[in-house]
């Protein structure tokens, strides 16, 4: 019991990122009917703002300290940060300790302000194409931008750790009466998820209980009827975009601490999103959130040791196993709307 309690939280924590990515990809093809192979980049844009942000928090300036001594007795040369200058050591030194949550943020404007320039920029150009045409060009902007990350920041992973508060690990068993010390659970990975939930309860709420959501959900049903209203459906579906990159890119911030941020995350997760979205139900935004934490504890239970040994691989391919089964008996996915893919 307690291993599949473990797996279960390892699985909401995939399933978290899994579901952020797929609900930004969601919104876009609900509003604009693209498929955006880019999206995977929005969440590694994301992580690298995190990266850039403790860069700039760490940097500092040379000072001589001389109550250090080094080997030959000359005082030694010592790196001040510039925040811990302004603002003090201990408050400097807890900034510089915060970079990941402080990093949202850059992130948002960034990825706001990226989902514009794309949108704007290039897909508007696309929205009448055949979805082939938009895979491949949004798939070639995602190549771009990954070696453009690649460029200024290197190959190889870069360790962004947590706070230092959040650091170490909960004995999460004890919480729901199991021994002490039967389900220890890092910090972080419990943040990442309660994160994710705010963030998806906030698409939500934005959506149901605003203005701006309603006319947006319409548009999404209707888009030439809220067009004919005099009500410009365009302006709202761009900023749409903006905020489905943002919430990608938010996803990518938070999940710096867990996975050392790399060139070629984005692609790594795109794929695994895309599977989300379509056994979710293309264009159904309860859809793809559910199937991503479903798939996140599907594949979590998959890597079970006795489950592997049963059937050996089954953790590599139990997504696309669950999607080929879905697409076979309801192709327009779990929660998909009804002409959807049924073609």
């Amino acid at each position: 019991m307690d291993a599949i309690i473990l797996q279960t939280l390892n699985g909401l924590d995939k399933g978290s990122a899994y579901a952020l990515i797929a609900l930004g990809l969601t919104l876009i093809f609900g509003t604009l009917g693209v498929v955006n192979f880019a999206h995977g980049a929005m969440f590694m844009v994301g992580a690298f703002c995190a990266v850039t942000m403790r860069r700039i928090l760490n940097l500092s300036y040379e000072t001589v300290d001389p109550t250090k001594k080094d080997f030959l007795g000359n005082p030694l040369k010592v790196q001040t940060p510039y925040v811990e200058h302004w603002f003090g050591h201990d408050l400097g030194g807890a900034i510089i300790n915060w970079s990941v949550p402080i990093a949202i943020l850059l992130a948002i404007p960034v990825m706001i302000g990226l989902g514009f320039l794309m949108e704007r920029g290039l897909i508007k150009h696309f929205y009448k194409r055949p979805h082939a045409d938009q895979i491949l060009v949004t798939f070639g902007l995602a190549i771009v931008l990954q070696e453009i990350i690649k460029q200024f920041y290197g190959a190889n992973p870069i360790p962004t750790p947590a706070p230092s508060q959040f650091a170490g690990a909960i004995d999460f068993g004890t919480l729901i009466g199991f021994p002490a010390g039967a389900i220890i659970y890092p910090y972080w990975r419990l943040i990442y998820f309660l994160f994710s939930a705010v963030i998806i309860g906030g698409v939500f709420s934005f959506l149901q209980f605003t203005t701006f959501g309603m006319v947006v959900r319409a548009g999404m049903a209707d888009r030439e009827t809220v067009g004919l209203l005099g009500i410009n459906i365009d302006r709202r579906f761009t900023i749409m975009f903006g905020i489905a990159a943002a919430v990608a890119g938010l996803a990518g911030v938070m999940y710096t601490p867990i996975n050392s941020p790399n060139y070629h995350m984005g692609m790594d997760f795109l794929v695994l999103s895309f599977v989300v979205v379509v056994v979710g139900g293309m264009g159904s935004l309860p859809g793809a959130v559910a199937a991503g934490f479903l798939l996140g504890v599907l594949e979590s239970y998959a890597s079970l040791n006795w489950v592997k040994e049963f059937l050996p691989g089954i953790d590599q391919i139990i997504i696309y196993l669950i999607a080929i089964i879905v697409l076979l008996t309801r192709p327009r996915g779990l929660m998909g709307r009804k002409g959807v893919m049924e073609d």
